[in-house]
Formats: structure tokens, sequence, C-alpha cells
């Protein structure tokens, strides 16, 4: 250990590496040199077999306007018992001890009045192994963070790190309260050290004079523990604790768990969160390999590279991943209430959740998609020209996208969406629940579609894709005029042609 003298003289000369001045806003990655506890040892990464669910549960998503008696009718037969998760319309389903869940799912799965059903799987931590070397934060100044500071450093958002939880006492980490969906209780404290690292990447205080500095250093972090000592978490958890970050406002929501952008319940609860003005960040994966997925509107997926911008030997890859950012040898606290240097998109993807922070905070008018494109817009091209499948849009550049957000007058969005109703047909004769599709597009996204019969609004679905369940036997027997009205995120709206359908 550095005698304190030396420490701080070693913090000077970092200050003055990274253009700071006295009062820093990064705190001295060579004072950690005085403080730091090397990182222990790496724990191996999870990956869950293809049969390894959650037992006695499903997920299932209703059409909008389905009541909670019709899905209790469609739960029912199965011995199921349907519980809303917050404010959203996704559901769990609980199923009895002895029930088969792929032979439920197999019949829920065709029910025409559910968007979905799926198993609630087990998923693992995206993360790879510790660096066994002390280090720097060398990732803060390749993405521009230091610049950005001068603008920006998170003040005024709330970041949820949704993952073992993160250790409350840490001094380096100021926390709001949060949640335990694990044990459905308010201790929210780490119980494997993976969450305390992923916190402290997105959003270790600044200017605090130690540790490290994270990119969005004057966010708030929302501890919302998923997953368990092992590092495992189901997707009803992680759907939940994203659902519970946007019923309370929070903006910005990490989850660096692999396999997230496989489940429909939890594309939907990101769809859910955008739609109340925040953004999904997820970890891409540490198999190094396509896994498959297609892109996505409804999160953030972010694969790693390193210090000299290419893909980390560990990121995976695929037409998924929308960023990447730095994740080797990340300085980041410990849930020793120290600091060490991890790898994996487990710590890409904080990065990224932490300059959403940081450009939201720059201008807080901004919408969740305008935001996004920005991070989109602004990164540095790597790789094939263009978007690729291993580094998205390109490697995150914080300052570029906090100087386009306070720079650039945007133009007014006056376009309004395009809506059709695809389904039932004009003439058709229906009776009972109806399952009503709706088409809607935008030039940005569409936040809202209503659906109106006879000009009276039966239900609002706000996940795409836009999808009602009717209950016509309401209405009078004879003809009804179904029309559907889509919203932008600039309240610009379209109403949809008529189908008339006899009733």
């Amino acid at each position: 250990m550095l005698p304190v003298h030396q420490a701080r003289q070693d913090k000077r000369a970092f200050n003055t590496s990274f253009g700071l001045q006295a009062n820093p806003v990064s705190a001295a990655c060579r004072l950690l040199l005085a403080t730091a506890v090397v990182a222990s040892a790496a724990l191996p990464a999870h990956a869950a077999p293809p049969d390894d669910w959650a037992k006695g549960r499903l997920l299932v998503m209703p059409r909008a306007g389905l009541s909670a008696d019709a899905l209790d009718k469609i739960v029912k037969p199965h011995g199921g018992k349907a519980e809303r998760v917050g404010q959203s319309n996704l559901h769990i389903v609980q199923l009895p001890a002895n029930a088969s869940e792929t032979a439920v799912l197999a019949q829920l799965a065709h029910n025409p009045h559910l968007k979905f059903a799926e198993l609630d799987r087990r998923v693992s931590i995206a993360y790879s192994a510790n660096d066994p070397y002390l280090g720097s934060e060398w990732h803060l100044a390749k993405i521009n963070a230091p610049t950005a500071w001068d603008t920006s450093i998170g003040n005024g958002i709330t970041i949820a790190i949704l993952d073992t939880g993160v250790l409350p006492t840490h001094p380096d980490l100021s926390l709001v309260p949060g949640w335990n969906f694990v044990d459905n209780n308010s201790n929210t404290a780490d119980v494997h050290g993976h969450g305390t690292k992923v916190a402290g990447a997105a959003a270790a205080m600044a200017n605090n004079g130690i540790g490290v500095a994270g990119v969005a250093g004057s966010a708030r972090i929302m501890p919302i523990r998923i997953a368990d000592a092992t590092g495992y978490a189901s997707y009803s958890s992680i759907a939940s604790g994203i659902t519970y970050a946007a019923d309370r406002g929070v903006r910005v929501a990490n989850v660096s768990i692999s396999g997230t952008y496989n489940s429909s319940a939890i594309q939907s609860a990101g769809q859910y969160l955008k739609s109340k003005g925040g953004l999904l960040v997820v970890g891409a994966g540490n198999s190094n390999a396509d896994d498959g997925a297609p892109a996505t509107g409804n999160m953030i997926p972010v694969a790693a590279t390193d210090s000299n911008d290419a893909k980390a030997s560990f990121s995976s890859f695929g037409s998924y991943v929308a960023l990447a950012a730095p994740g080797v040898g990340i300085w980041t606290t410990t849930i020793d209430g120290a600091y060490g240097a991890a790898s994996g998109t487990s710590l890409a993807s904080p990065v990224v959740a932490g300059a959403a922070a940081v450009v939201m905070a720059a201008k807080p008018t901004l919408t969740a998609s305008q935001v996004e494109s920005l991070l989109f817009s602004t990164a540095v091209d790597l790789g094939t020209a263009g978007r690729d499948i291993y580094f998205g849009n390109g490697r995150i550049n914080v300052a570029a996208a906090v100087h386009a957000a306070t720079t650039t007058v945007a133009a007014a969005d006056t376009q309004a969406p395009t809506v059709a109703i695809s389904a039932p047909l004009v003439s058709s004769t229906v009776s009972s629940l109806v399952a009503v599709n709706v088409q809607a597009s935008d030039n940005t996204s569409v936040n809202r579609v209503d659906l109106l019969v006879n000009g009276s609004v039966v239900a609002s679905d706000t996940v795409s894709p836009f999808q009602f369940s009717w209950d016509s036997g309401k209405s009078a027997n004879g003809s009804a005029n179904l029309t559907a009205v889509a919203y932008d995120a600039a309240g610009n709206s379209k109403t949809s042609a008529g189908v008339v359908v006899n009733v």
C-alpha cells in the first residue's frame, strides 16, 4: 500500500492526464493503488440448460381489453391463477404443484386472446472474469466521458440496477430504495458481488475524492434484486423488476443478464418502460457466438469491446446487438466495499446505461426514443460500415451524444402514425370475445393505440404488437363500427378506416 501523500500525488497526476482541475469529476484511478483490493477470484459464467425454468409458473400477456374474469376463465381449467405485474398488462400464472408447465404452455400458446405465453426460464449474469492486475479507468477516456462531464454527469437521473443486489454501505454508491423480487422484501443487499460491480460501472459517485467514477457519477442507483446467490434470475423476476422501475419513473434500467432478448415478457416490459420515458439496457452475453435473436426496439443489447476498439474475445454477437461499449478490465466498486477490475458484457451494458443517463440529464425534455437515437447516431462506427452484428451501431461516444443533444435543434415531429385494423375483416359476423389486430407504425414510435367501438374507447394498448380482445356481448346485436387511433410520442394521432362487423 502506498503512503497517503504518495496517493495524493498520484491522484493529481491522474487528474492532469484526464484534463481535470483541482476539483475533479473523475476520482483518481491511480489512487486505487493506495486503496484498492484485488478483485476476488473469477466466478464461472453460468449457462442455464435449455430445460431450466421456474417450476409452477408461466408468463402470459393477455390482449388489451381482456377482462380479469375472462383471463381467469382461460387459466382456471389448468389450475392456474393469474397475477398482474405492477401496472403493466403482463401476468404471472401460478400453477398447481402437479401441473406440467410445458403441457399447459402448449395449450395457452394457441389461445387467440393471449398475445403470448412462455416458460419462466432461468438466465444467468453476463459475467466473464476478474482482471487479475491493477489498471485504470481507461474506458472513460475511450468513450469521451470527461468531455461530456463538462455538461452533464447524470444529475437527477435514477438508474435501476436489476441484478444480485447492491452493497448498501459502499462509500462510492448513492442508492435510493428498491425491491427484492427473489425474497419479496425490501432487502436489496448484494448476495453475490455482481450487482455491486455493475452499479459502480454505471454510476459510482464522482467528485467525492475516493475510488472510481461511473459514467454517470451524479446519478442515483435503484437496486432491484432479481437474481439469487448463484447468479441466476427468472424471466418473471426481471420483467417484474423492469415494471417496478417504470412505475416509479426510473429513466434507465440495466440488466446485465444473458438471454433477456429471447423473452417476450422481458421485451414487453422493456416496451412498457419505454412508453413511460425510460430505456432498458442489457448485456449481449458472453458466449462468443451469434445468439440468433432478431433486432429489437424494446431494449438496447450491448456488446463488449477492448482498449483497442476490438470485439472482446468473449462477447456474443448477432443482429440484436445495438451498441458496443468497453467491457474488458473495467475498474468498479466491489462487494467488500473496495474496488477491482472486471470484464464481461455485464460491464459494457452499465457503461451504456450511464451514458444514457448523462444524455438525459443534459437535456431532460428528450424522449426515450430521441435519447436512443442520439446514442446510436453518434456512436463510433467500428467493423463493417453501418450497423453490423459485432458492434451494432458502433461503440458508445457519450461526449458526442451530449453535444448532439444540447446543440441540435430537432425539427418538430408533425408526422402522424399509420394505422389499420387487419382483423376482423369487414362484414364479419362476430360474437362473444373477438380478437382484434391493429397494425400501427410511425417515423419515431407508436406510444399507444386505442380501440373504439361505435366511437367509444373500449381498450388501449401500449405494447406492440397492438392486439385487443373485444367483448362483443356488451354491444347490441346488429352492426358495429370498429376504428383504431394511434398516437406517437409527440401527440400526433391518426384514426384508421372503419371496419363494420355484424354482432
